[in-house]
């Protein structure tokens, strides 16, 4: 019996136990991201999971045989996840992507720091918190926030009229509903073009707004289209 327990409470025993444990529970949260076909999924969340248990362990284990800082190892590890987190960010059109995967990857960096160091209870309950908040958010935000705004400034040619006009049905066929239209001073008006400020409420649920965007700006006498980023 005591041979056993010996054996458990080994460091070689529970680094095995911390490697698969960490690899596990990141895994599960890139196994949703895989589900939503974002660009980091299972083998990228097991492997980081993976590695900052390894990286946790590496500090432990040279604090023990060379006693130094144990936290020096991992201090560095969470700076240079952000160049994974980067690397997953994706610009789509008028859209970014990405964000909420990068997030995801630092928060398994973190799962698997603390089951590294033997925090299994807040790597476990983390775990947990992340993928129900990844899986279930979004049916939370679409009862709270079922409408957006857009905001658009649009370049056209000299004929504004008709270019409105064209705009404006395209809107109508994407069920957009214009708020406002802004149109320029003769201040503002120059041989390149007139820019007209519109700004029109969607719902969320089934809008294509890239392939919107498309479309105006596609229109002959549409110069270019740009969005207001809400951050």
């Amino acid at each position: 019996m005591e041979f056993i327990i010996s054996i458990i409470s080994s460091f070689w025993f529970q680094a095995i136990v911390k490697l698969i444990l960490g690899c596990v529970l990141a895994g599960m949260i890139g196994l949703e991201r895989s589900s939503w076909s974002k660009p980091a999924g299972f083998r990228t969340h097991a492997l980081v999971g993976l590695s900052s248990v390894l990286i946790m362990l590496c500090g432990e284990y040279m604090s023990g045989e060379y006693n130094i800082d144990p936290s020096r190892i991992p201090a560095q590890l969470l700076s240079g996840i952000g160049f994974i987190g980067a690397g997953t960010i994706l610009r789509d059109g008028f859209n970014v992507k990405g964000l909420t995967t990068a997030a995801g990857l630092l928060a398994v960096t973190c799962i698997g720091l603390s089951i590294g160091a033997g925090f299994y209870l807040g790597g476990i309950i983390t775990t947990l918190i992340a993928y129900i908040l990844l899986s279930y958010s979004y049916k939370i935000s679409e009862r709270l926030d079922h409408f957006n705004v857009l905001e658009l400034e649009v370049r056209t040619s000299k004929k504004l009229n008709e270019a409105l006009t064209e705009i404006e049905d395209c809107l109508t066929e994407y069920k957009v509903e214009i708020k406002n239209i802004k149109k320029p001073n003769k201040e503002e008006t120059s041989d390149k073009g007139e820019t007209v400020k519109i700004i029109g409420h969607y719902n969320k649920r089934g809008f294509k707004k890239n392939e919107l965007l498309s479309k105006i700006t596609s229109l002959e006498e549409v110069k270019e289209v740009t969005e207001a980023q809400n951050i």
